[in-house]
């Protein structure tokens, strides 16, 4: 995969402690920032996650208060998993954009106001150690692919459907980053032009049709309209995709148009990846995914039936294996990986790992 980083804005990073002998097994501690949860936890270097802890973000009362409260749940979370020594480094995945080689946030969509926010520096003066910044599909993608769905899968695209739409790919073996270090926003994929207002100033992009918030908003907007008279979303407040999914399941007409017109858009879009990209595995994350079998079922059929047919034979649509804990466990390998390259350490790394 792409060589790890070995610094985070010009400074270099120490090697692993442990003084002379055998250096104990490195721990990281991981940090997801979402739209709408913070998720923390110790990871480890088999992946596993340990004294998780997820909180609302509460994303309105600005950056300040949510990176003081993000920073205690780091510290709780590593109370929690009982480690005997510090941590080794901090992985931080957000959206972007989002600058990873100096640690800053640029301006990420879901969350407003947070504007060249210098986390990776404000992390490594909290927690005393390098700090790690990574888009947070992109840390997904890694995570992915090396202990969930896609483990041995040679090229791989992760799509995070939540409060935004964010993706990562992993092509023959290599993380993909782009040259400004953001690339693989394949939410912002232009579906229906001149549709749809989304985060990023555009209209149209997969984003305004299929993240939980806008799944919402349609069926919101929707409601007193055409075919909604009876639906049991009526007077739901605040209306969520949960309930959407929920509704359609249960057989709400108006519930299930929205949901069918949410994996119609799904489906075109992953169709038009699956031909551009010619993967051997699609992986869908995030909250929305939790629908499971209805939002899953409907968008791989969609694949296999309208790709190119060498590419709809070669490519699978599955649901993410590491479940919620996805971006945490990507952070972690983050770090981890840029841990084991400044070692010299001979385990897989981010640039060994195929």
């Amino acid at each position: 995969m792409n060589e790890a980083r070995q610094s985070q804005g010009g400074r270099p990073v120490p090697p692993v402690p442990g003084g002379g002998g055998r250096a104990p097994a490195p721990a990281v501690l991981s940090l997801d920032i979402g739209g709408t949860k913070l998720a923390v936890g110790v990871v480890t270097a088999d992946g596993e996650v340990h004294g998780l802890l997820i909180e609302p973000t509460r994303r309105w009362e600005g950056p300040d208060a949510v990176i003081a409260r993000l920073f205690e749940l780091g510290h709780r979370a590593v109370a929690a998993a009982g480690l005997d020594r510090p941590v080794d480094a901090v992985g931080i995945s957000c959206g972007g954009p989002l600058d990873s080689s100096t640690g800053v946030l640029i301006s990420p969509p879901h969350l407003p106001g947070w504007l060249d926010v210098p986390l990776g520096s404000m992390a490594r003066d909290e927690f005393g150690v390098p700090a790690f910044l990574e888009n947070d599909a992109t840390a997904a993608a890694l995570g992915e692919h090396r202990f969930g769905a896609a483990r041995g899968v040679r090229t791989m695209i992760y799509l995070t459907i939540s409060t935004g739409v964010g993706g990562g790919a992993v092509i023959d073996g290599r993380l993909h980053r782009g040259a400004a270090g953001n690339g693989g926003e394949l939410g912002h994929l232009m579906v229906r032009p001149g549709g749809r207002l989304c985060s990023c100033g555009r209209r149209g992009c997969l984003e305004a049709y299929v993240s939980g918030t806008n799944i919402a908003e349609r069926a919101a907007e929707g409601l007193g309209g055409p075919g909604s008279a009876g639906s049991s979303l009526a007077g739901l407040d605040p209306l969520t995709a949960a309930d959407v999914a929920a509704a359609a399941l249960a057989g709400d007409a108006y519930a299930r148009a929205v949901w069918t017109d949410t994996t119609d858009v799904l489906g075109q879009a992953l169709t038009d990846l699956v031909n551009v990209f010619e993967p051997e595995l699609v992986v869908l994350g995030g909250g929305v995914t939790r629908a499971g079998a209805m939002l899953l079922d409907p968008v791989a059929e969609a694949v296999a039936r309208d790709a190119m047919p060498p590419a709809a034979k070669a490519a699978r649509v599955v649901l993410a294996g590491l479940g919620d804990v996805v971006c945490v466990v990507g952070a972690g390998v983050v770090a981890l990986d840029v841990l084991a390259a400044s070692s010299g350490a001979s385990g897989t790394t981010e640039a060994e790992h195929a």
